[in-house]
């Protein structure tokens, strides 16, 4: 599309992409759908840490329990592996069959990175190795690095380690993950845990569409940026006669499924607790739709990400839980019709995810901050 076609495309505000952007994600109204089909059509949710997809599923489902994806993980139907930005993630175990082949030009990428200490390592053999390992029975990763170091006394041990996960599909093993249960990091590779094959990569096109029915209306750039790849837009390019375009208010070309949501962006959008690192707030290159750019980096701090809030549909505070107490730090002043529903919201929260604790509630602040 020509830059004066883009100018004349319909107009997205800012307000309108969050409120699609909220349908799209089970945000704006909780859904109905069961833990795996919100898993996969979300195409995954971020899982830096254990708690993290458990807390993202009880803002978007009606009716969830944590024991609900539990069990999906107990019985090797969603599985941790690093995907998308080469970034841990849960997956449906379909999904991680098909999404991490197609994510591998990212690992490839991330392994160019070790070269220096892999000097003089056959990759093809080091494979072979781990995955002989790690299927025998499943490894740590010091474990892992100190059997490939035996094999390679000279080669950096991280960078060892570091190839294996990027040439192979390595999968936690359960307990971790798991509600209410403790368990380190142990790994095999996902064809052993699922007992099949992994699938060919998706082609391009198939992905895109799920992209843009969990995430649109977006650009080949955001794409980009929640895949941690390049090279998109052919893709994008073929399925044009299919999908509607729009621009928003910077004048960048959007994409989307014509039959799609779109709400009135008058929608209203109840407040909603959000885990640190949830796919919303990573799923875009421009992320105005959800972050108000005065609020932007105020979800880190250093290498740690805060868990957060949404009032409106935006980005408005950080949270967290402290013993019994769940304390919440808004960015800025709430009405108090604002604060009564960012109460309700934190208290519901807390039920669905710890019935058994009678949470306190209270407005402060994040501690490290």
């Amino acid at each position: 599309m020509t830059k004066s076609s883009v100018a004349t495309a319909p107009l997205l505000d800012t307000r309108a992409l969050n409120r699609a952007t909220l349908a799209r994600q089970l945000l704006l109204r909780r859904s109905p759908l069961g833990a795996a089909d919100a898993l996969r059509h979300l195409l995954g949710l971020q899982a830096q840490n254990v708690k993290p997809p458990y807390h993202a599923l009880a803002a978007r489902l009606d009716g969830f329990a944590p024991e609900r994806l539990s069990r999906l993980m107990a019985d090797r139907e969603a599985v941790r592996i690093v995907t998308l930005r080469s970034t841990l993630h849960t997956h449906t175990a379909e999904d991680c069959l098909t999404l991490r082949p197609f994510v591998q030009p990212a690992r490839d990428r991330e392994l160019s990175a070790f070269r220096k200490g892999l000097d003089g390592v056959d990759l093809d053999r080091l494979a072979a190795l781990a995955r002989e390992l790690v299927e025998a029975e499943p490894r740590t990763m010091a474990q892992l690095r100190a059997a490939l170091g035996a094999e390679w006394p000279h080669a950096d041990p991280r960078s060892l380690a570091v190839a294996a996960r990027c040439r192979l599909p390595l999968v936690q093993v359960t307990p971790r993950g798991l509600w209410g249960r403790s368990g380190q990091v142990a790994l095999t590779t996902a064809e052993h845990w699922l007992g099949r094959p992994a699938a060919p990569a998706p082609a391009p096109d198939a992905v895109v569409l799920r992209y843009l029915a969990a995430f649109g209306p977006a650009s080949v750039k955001d794409m980009q940026t929640w895949a941690g790849l390049t090279r998109l837009r052919d893709a994008f390019e073929r399925l044009r006669p299919r999908l509607l375009t729009f621009r928003d208010t910077s004048g960048t070309e959007l994409f989307d499924l014509p039959e799609a949501p779109r709400p009135d962006p008058a929608t209203p959008a109840p407040p909603r607790f959000l885990p640190e690192f949830d796919n919303l707030l990573l799923g875009h290159a421009d992320r105005t739709r959800v972050v108000p750019p005065e609020h932007r980096g105020r979800t880190w701090q250093g290498s740690q990400a805060h868990r957060t809030f949404l009032v409106d549909g935006f980005l408005a505070g950080l949270w967290k839980q402290d013993g019994d107490t769940l304390v919440i730090e808004p960015f800025g002043k709430l009405t108090k019709a604002q604060r009564e529903d960012v109460t309700a919201e934190g208290a519901r929260m807390s039920a669905t995810l710890c019935p058994e604790v009678p949470y306190d509630i209270r407005f402060g602040t994040v501690a490290g901050r």
